[in-house]
């Protein structure tokens, strides 16, 4: 099982490929809060139903000065399938060898189903403009997840 990270933890630098192969890093918006949400596949029922959701409460968010960026396992092409489809408007982050993923404990065992398997466990942390971890959730719920964030940072 990989490491989770806690509130006060210094939250691991990245710098990923977006849906249009730019390179994002999370070092470059130091100063900024910013939501980091993982989830395991673009273009599925409910990976689908969490970026709309976090699309939908975007300028919200953006005018409480949080930043919000999706990373997954997929490739480039596929996000930019998926970004266009849904018209997701913050970046989605490829990070096919799971590096990241692993560094936020958002990859490893989990119950699917009622099965033990390795997958990307649906996780969430808001990082503060110093590069602390402010919250982080693990294990999610891809639906009415976005509205428990809000009320949990008071928006």
């Amino acid at each position: 099982m990989s490491m989770r990270l806690t509130a006060g933890d210094t939250a691991p630098d990245f710098t990923l490929p977006d849906a249009d192969g730019n390179e994002v890093s999370l070092a470059g918006l130091r100063g900024k809060n910013v939501i980091v949400y993982f989830y395991p596949a673009a273009m599925t029922p409910g990976c689908t139903k969490q970026a709309c959701d976090f699309r939908d409460s975007l300028d919200s968010l953006a005018a409480h000065g949080y930043t919000v960026l999706g990373i997954s396992p997929d490739k480039p092409a596929k996000l930019a399938k998926f970004r266009d489809r849904d018209e997701v408007t913050f970046p989605l982050l490829s990070d096919p060898d799971k590096t990241v993923l692993t560094a936020y404990g958002a990859f490893g065992e989990k119950t699917m189903y009622g099965k033990k398997v390795t997958g990307v466990i649906r996780s969430t942390f808001v990082v503060d403009g110093d590069g602390k971890i402010a919250v982080a959730q693990y294990n999610v719920k891809a639906t009415g997840h976005v509205a428990k964030l809000r009320r949990d940072l008071g928006l």
